[in-house]
Formats: structure tokens, sequence, C-alpha cells
């Protein structure tokens, strides 16, 4: 693999790894306001969802789907 294609496989993973986690923090939260029953704190429950699963989940998936992508267009 040449220097090139390893740095935009690096840079695509690490902007979708931002863009991941940013869609699934706003997702999660909006996501578990909407739907939770709790009455108690739910707004609470919404940012710690959202930034500690949710979040960190969506920005894995990106960037593996990234990566998987930027190499089948390599072929």
């Amino acid at each position: 693999i040449s220097g090139e294609r390893m740095l935009r496989y690096v840079g695509g993973g690490f902007l979708s790894l931002i863009a991941g986690y940013l869609a699934g923090l706003f997702g999660g939260m909006w996501l578990v306001e909407s739907q939770s029953t709790n009455s108690h704190d739910r707004a609470l429950e919404a940012a710690m969802t959202g930034a500690f699963v949710i979040g960190p989940l969506s920005a894995l998936v990106a960037c593996i789907a990234t990566i998987a992508i930027l190499a089948w267009r390599r072929k």
C-alpha cells in the first residue's frame, strides 16, 4: 500500500469517526429524549446514552464502513 493511499484511509477513517460520533450523539439524545419514560432525569439519561453508548457505536460503524468503501473503490 502506498503512503498516499494509507493517508487517505487514515484521514477518511478519522473524519468518519468524528462525523459518526456527532451524528450518533445527537441522534441518540433525540431518540432517548423522545422515547424514554423516565420523568426524573430524562435529559441526563439522554446525554449519557448519546455520549457513551450510541455515539461511540455509530462512530465505529462509520469508520469501518468508510475504510471498507475506500478499499472496495481501490479494486
